[in-house]
């Protein structure tokens, strides 16, 4: 069975949208990326720092999940890193209430043992230079690495940003992100400034308007499903990554024909993450439910047309 290693947040998050808010709840990018890797057939371990008011149930919900935890460093005495945001009405935008790095704010990331030979990396939205360290701990080259990012480490962290960038395959962003990073409007001409950079394909995720997949000259575009309900985006992004390097690892198959695949697996994914308030509807999730969407998936997309000349 094919490992992929998970690096990224795990924290408590605070919301409020339009329809409700929460108290603090289990939440950060590699909880996210880790719930929705589960529901593919793979092993995972999430590389992370949590403080000791971390409750042993959201541990426990870890490891349900066959989620290796060996590299969940839990520092006695800390507290965990916590994020409070406020959506707006169209809940694309959002402004940031609180962010406290607390544990998070001295994280060196310790890559377990048995995942130093992983065969994807999935390097989720941390500073670059931890980003780094985790690369540099691998005893044998991924068969793919994937790094998200945003705009913060734009401002802050530019040149270690680009240092990073240089020694992955793919790179997630969402389309603001992509215009920022290369001074480009146009995200076709976007992605082939990121191209090169380093990374052989750029997945530019568009929110409500679905995720495009570049790769040298070719182009994908994945819609997002139409729902009825966004209740809460937050994780939307990380459930997508989750999901598509989920399917890339228990497929064993890096081409663009099948990150096409990975890319609607990721959107299917993502659209049961926006249904309820942070990881609750990942959690009460179903592996039926996965792949009826998914056949959903394919009505919305898959079509007949007659390319032929009518005489």
């Amino acid at each position: 069975m094919n490992k992929l290693l998970i690096v990224g947040t795990v924290a408590f998050d605070a919301i409020e949208t339009p329809f409700g808010k929460t108290d603090k709840i289990l939440g950060g990018a590699g909880t996210y990326i880790g719930l929705s890797a589960s529901f593919f057939n793979l092993q995972s371990a999430i590389v992370s720092v949590v403080g000791e008011d971390f409750p042993q149930e959201y541990i426990d919900l870890l490891t349900e999940r066959n989620i290796d935890i060996s590299g969940l460093e839990v520092v006695k005495g800390g507290k965990t890193f916590f994020w409070s945001g406020r959506y707006h009405n169209d809940l694309n935008s959002r402004d940031t209430l609180d962010t406290q790095l607390n544990v998070l704010a001295d994280f060196k990331p310790v890559v377990p043992q048995d995942y130093k030979n992983a065969d994807v990396v999935l390097l989720g939205n941390l500073h670059p230079l931890v980003q780094s360290s985790v690369l540099d701990q691998m005893e044998e080259t991924p068969k793919l690495v994937v790094l998200d990012t945003m705009n913060f480490w734009m401002d802050c962290a530019l040149p270690e940003l680009l240092e990073v960038i240089k020694r992955v395959d793919v790179i997630t962003i969402n389309d603001e992100e992509a215009r920022q990073l290369t001074g480009e409007y146009s995200l076709v001409k976007a992605a082939a400034k990121i191209h090169t950079m380093g990374p052989e394909y750029v997945v530019i995720k568009k929110g409500e308007h679905g995720a495009l997949l570049f790769h040298k000259k070719e182009v994908f575009f994945a819609p997002a499903l139409p729902l009825e309900e966004v209740f809460d985006p937050t994780g939307a992004g990380d459930t997508f990554a989750g999901g598509f390097a989920g399917y890339i690892t228990q497929s064993e198959n890096i081409s663009f024909e099948n990150m096409k695949n990975a890319i609607i697996h990721g959107s299917n994914m993502a659209s049961f993450c926006v249904e309820k308030f942070g990881t609750e509807r990942l959690v009460s999730l179903e592996r039926d439910e996965v792949l009826q969407r998914l056949q959903q998936f394919k009505s919305l997309t898959q079509f007949d047309i007659s390319l032929e000349e009518e005489e």
